[in-house]
């Protein structure tokens, strides 16, 4: 079995956190071995027209720190090749739960939920709220 189900599965709960306004942040990290990139950060932003919703995803190398703006459909297939590659584990940050996506040497993905880190979502989720974006 693949993790790709899985991995699917945690995307749709990250779609589900923005919908329902408790996303805090998201992490890729876990890298296997000593690799260049140390992980990535997703954040949410809003678009200039005020009215949709984006990501900023921040790639943290030894040296460098690399900022790209995508949809959040476009983010999970910028993301997907990242994960085994070097990243084992995804954290999914919400106000209602901390759930972790990692994948075993077997290839095999599994979803943990844990009680939540953060009380409050992101300034930008808040935000968005407040204008009606979700």
């Amino acid at each position: 079995m693949s993790y790709e189900p899985i991995l699917a599965e945690f995307w749709q709960k990250v779609k589900e956190s923005i919908q329902s306004g408790t996303f805090a942040k998201l992490t890729l990290a876990k890298t296997i071995g000593d690799t260049e990139i140390k992980n990535i950060y997703v954040r949410l932003v809003i678009n200039e027209d005020d009215t949709t919703y984006g990501v900023s995803l921040t790639a943290r190398y030894k040296t460098e720190e690399i900022e790209s703006f995508h949809t959040l459909d476009e983010a999970f297939i910028v993301l997907t090749p990242y994960i085994k590659n070097p990243f084992l584990t995804a954290l999914l940050f919400t106000t209602v739960a901390d759930i972790t996506f990692k994948v075993n040497k077997k290839n095999v993905g599994s979803i943990v939920e844990q009680a939540p880190t953060f009380k409050n979502a992101s300034p930008v989720m808040l935000e968005m709220i407040e204008k009606g974006i979700v």
